[in-house]
């Protein structure tokens, strides 16, 4: 039976290695874990910060971060190369925080159904975003803002705006056409330019 790796939730303090994707996977074929430790290496990163991005810190985001890994590793016998081993794995990544969001909110109204929680008790999640020269109020305004937005839409800004993918890596990831992408990125800094107005702020968010 084939032995799942052991990820950690730290990036692994391995030499780096030069070596192309296709050498990577090639190793990782062969029964190379050093490859894969590699591979976990190049790519832990962006793969975290995108997760922190859609679920903020927690256990919840690390785990995603481990499955994403875990699930690339289980799927690199029948990954053919059409995408970078990174594109690949952020796909991965930003399917699992989207199901894991649909799971606090089915959650959510199941414990308010059974009145367990009273309204207004469950704190927003927020989203750090890596930017120094703006102030703690204007970030957390920035932040819930992004979260205020649907799922989806949220995913395009993170992806094509936070993490600046392009417009057709972002479809790539999400596996939607890239009319799809623009439509929702569109909508999504409509509704943030509408929504920080409201709260005295200029959108922080633009499409180059």
């Amino acid at each position: 039976m084939k032995r799942e790796p052991e990820v950690s939730n730290t990036v692994p303090t391995i030499p780096s290695d030069a070596r192309t994707d296709a050498e990577l996977l090639a190793a990782v074929r062969s029964g190379d874990e050093r490859a894969f430790a590699a591979i976990v290496q190049q790519h832990h990163r962006a793969v975290e910060r995108i997760v922190i991005r859609m679920l903020d810190h927690g256990d919840e985001a690390n785990d995603v971060v481990q499955e994403a890994f875990i699930r690339l590793h289980q799927n690199l016998d029948t990954f053919r190369g059409e995408a970078a081993i990174g594109t690949y794995v952020n796909r991965i990544a930003i399917n699992l925080a989207l199901n894991a969001l649909r799971r606090r909110r089915w959650q959510l109204k199941r414990f308010v159904r059974r009145d367990v929680i009273g309204r207004g008790a469950v704190d927003e999640p927020t989203v750090v975003q890596d930017e120094e020269a703006v102030s703690a109020d204007r970030r957390i305004k920035l932040e819930a803002a992004l979260h205020r937005l649907p799922d989806q839409q949220r995913a395009v800004v993170v992806l094509r705006i936070l993490e600046g993918f392009s417009t057709k890596e972002t479809a790539e990831m999400l596996k939607v056409p890239a009319g799809t992408v623009m439509s929702r990125l569109t909508r999504a800094l409509q509704k943030l330019q509408t929504d920080l107005r409201a709260h005295g702020l200029e959108s922080a968010y633009e499409l180059d």
